[in-house]
């Protein structure tokens, strides 16, 4: 492998924005052409590449400050397309999952202006929060008549009031013109923030893999922030992931994000419950959550209260839209930021150039081919933890680590687009989804077997999954070889003991 130009450009700017050491950067190789691994105008391949490898370097150099052992790190970019669209690829005993992570009602709608709107609707309350300012029935037809009501951005602006998910279809000359994008300029994909003193942290035992002994806590759900866990957890660290018995979740999701991890729940409304939240805070490494701004503060687990909890600690927070601006708190996923701020028009564009087609006004909305948002905002957002992890360890400190959808967005677009020719007749697409599986995606997978867990409650023969193997491939520690929980409570609230 070898250096591209732009991957490496980027790479090289985002770890030094991070303070990490320069001389350690070499060790990062990443493979040729990436912009080509998939048929998209935009350069998802690099942004993949680069988020995969910046994380699987951080790993790297913690390794090396806890050891002083080197070691490169290589990603492959086709590889790296295949592992930030892992969903599409994983089987349990040889069958791939018939449930949907998608809701029959979620998806692009006309308006009344002649614009399009995207809505999310794959949790029960946010199907049925759309439904009640719609007035209608639960029907893709009985929706689509309600929003001919509507014009796009008024209906945004009430889903906003209504704390739902929709978002407006607007153009990249639109969205640069909106009062959000204006708060968003300069942010950085990922930022660190010292939020309290705390002593250098001790290293002297001997991990057999980068973060062997760190304990994290993952309160996240749908892609980004789960994504994130799993993948401290193929570096070594003890992930325990919560969540609440009374939210709706995601299995079709889960089952691939959750690997590596142990599951359990807890129900921070009830206090019993939240003091064991508490509990685990006073000796966990890593605080990491994707919930609604502000969401957990509100139950006594922001940054700073963390931090005195403590000392020492890496608080990870993921938004949809950032921490200042109009839309702070507004909620928001993958698809809907694509389609607020730009993305599927741009998208559109590209691809009916690439076929010779005229371009139309208001082309219909093109949604990027996977869901890169999401994945590389989740490896920013591991990269990110692993940055402020050898800050605990070169210089002490408590630790908060920022990362939004809407600034990888933003991230990703200052990259650039590609000619559209190049982008649709160079770029590869997706290979089929299939039983039994595309010979491509066969061979980067991994087998991996249902984990018992501590409750003992499996009376059924374990499973076994095939899932999309980590595309940052260490030349001395490989990632660590892991079970599956197959389900979101699987084991007791209680860290393991540390080796």
């Amino acid at each position: 492998m070898t250096y591209t130009s732009q991957s490496y450009d980027q790479a090289t700017s985002l770890w030094l924005a991070n303070d990490l050491p320069r001389e350690f950067f070499s060790h990062l190789k990443l493979s040729d052409c990436p912009d080509t691994a998939i048929d998209s105008s935009f350069k998802v391949g690099s942004a993949a590449q680069t988020s995969i490898g910046l994380s699987g370097l951080a790993a790297a150099y913690i390794l090396s400050l806890r050891t002083g052992n080197m070691q490169d790190v290589s990603v492959d970019a086709r590889h790296a397309i295949l592992d930030i669209s892992s969903e599409s690829w994983y089987t349990v005993d040889g069958q791939m999952p018939t449930a949907s992570a998608l809701d029959y009602l979620a998806g692009i709608y006309r308006t009344k202006d002649n614009s399009f709107v995207r809505l999310h609707t794959n949790f029960p309350h946010h199907r049925q929060g759309i439904l009640n300012i719609l007035h209608c029935d639960p029907t893709r037809e009985a929706v689509q008549a309600a929003l001919l009501q509507w014009n796009a951005k008024d209906l945004e602006d009430e889903a906003v009031k209504q704390k739902m998910c929709i978002a407006a279809y607007r153009s990249f000359e639109e969205w640069d013109k909106h009062p959000h994008a204006a708060a968003l300029r300069g942010t950085p994909p990922v930022q660190l923030i010292k939020i309290g003193e705390a002593p250098k942290r001790d290293i002297k035992e001997t991990p057999r893999f980068p973060l062997e002994g760190i304990r994290v806590l993952d309160l996240c759900r749908v892609l980004s922030g789960p994504v994130c866990g799993r993948t401290l957890a193929a570096y070594g660290a003890d992930v325990l992931l919560i969540t609440s018995p009374k939210l709706p979740d995601l299995p079709a999701l889960d089952i691939d994000t959750s690997r590596g991890k142990r599951t359990t729940q807890l129900d921070l409304t009830q206090a019993p419950q939240n003091d064991c939240l508490k509990e685990l805070v006073k000796d966990a490494d890593v605080f990491l959550q994707a919930y609604r701004p502000g969401g957990l503060q509100e139950k006594g687990f922001g940054p700073q209260e963390l931090a005195n909890v403590r000392p020492g600690i890496v608080c990870a927070n993921l938004t949809a839209y950032g921490w200042e601006g109009l839309w702070k708190h507004k909620r928001g996923f993958d698809s809907l930021v694509q389609t607020a701020t730009g993305f599927n028009w741009a998208e559109a564009e590209a691809f009916a150039k690439s076929n010779g087609q005229p371009v139309m006004d208001k082309p219909e909305p093109r949604a990027l081919p996977v869901q890169a948002l999401d994945h590389v905002a989740g490896y920013f957002l591991a990269f990110g933890i692993q940055a402020a992890i050898a800050k605990t360890i070169t210089e002490g400190g408590s630790w908060e680590v920022r990362v939004s959808l809407a600034a990888v967005a933003q991230w990703l677009r200052s990259l650039g687009q590609l000619p559209p020719d190049t982008a649709f007749r160079d770029g590869r697409p997706l290979p089929k989804r299939m039983i039994p599986p595309d010979p491509e995606v066969a061979a980067l997978s991994v087998t991996l077997h249902e984990a018992t867990g501590d409750k003992r409650d499996v009376e059924r023969c374990l499973r076994t999954m095939t899932a999309i193997r980590h595309a940052a491939q260490l030349s001395v520690t490989p990632v660590k070889d892991v079970e599956a929980p197959m389900c979101l409570d699987r084991h007791q609230p209680v860290w393991l003991p540390r080796v």
